[in-house]
């Protein structure tokens, strides 16, 4: 597998599983309905430094992003967000772009990554921790998940 950063070019391989992953509103907290132009705008912002995974066909198979969390005095906590297309699941990309992302953002020189939300019924929560992120507390009852009901959304911190 290949990873590397996005160019523009990239997106209308990355918008067909972007769209089915927040669609389905379980791991995101971004509105179902977000159109592809304003998909485009979260994901392709100039102020991230975004990254595809490419399998041995060169298809894209997953994305993910890292930037600020912060600004000013604070910057140096980095954010980051993944996508892989669900077709693909299971084949350690989630992985892979999460380790490419955190030698990255460290190489940039951010001191920390954090997660703002991460919905507690989503299966990466057991990656994250296993790569050492930490719950620093939850948010009881914050997402309307369509087959858990209300679950808690976690903060989550790793020191880079």
């Amino acid at each position: 597998m290949l990873i590397r950063e996005a160019a523009a070019g990239d997106w209308p391989r990355i918008w067909p599983f972007w769209h089915r992953i927040v669609a389905a509103a379980e791991t995101y907290t971004w509105d179902p309905d977000t159109s592809e132009e304003a998909a485009r705008a979260l994901w392709m912002s100039p102020a991230k430094r975004v990254y595809v995974a490419e399998d041995e066909t060169g298809a894209v198979v997953g994305s993910a992003f890292v930037s600020p969390n912060y600004a000013g005095p604070a910057a140096g906590i980095a954010n980051a967000g993944f996508m892989v297309d669900p077709d693909q699941a299971g084949r350690g990309i989630g992985r892979a772009l999460a380790e490419h992302i955190l030698t990255e953002a460290k190489a940039a020189g951010y001191r920390g990554m954090v997660f703002n939300a991460v919905v507690e019924t989503n299966p990466a929560v057991q990656l994250w921790s296993s790569l050492g992120f930490t719950i620093l507390g939850t948010v009881p009852e914050a997402y309307e998940h369509p087959r858990h009901g209300l679950v808690g959304l976690h903060i989550m911190y790793k020191a880079l």
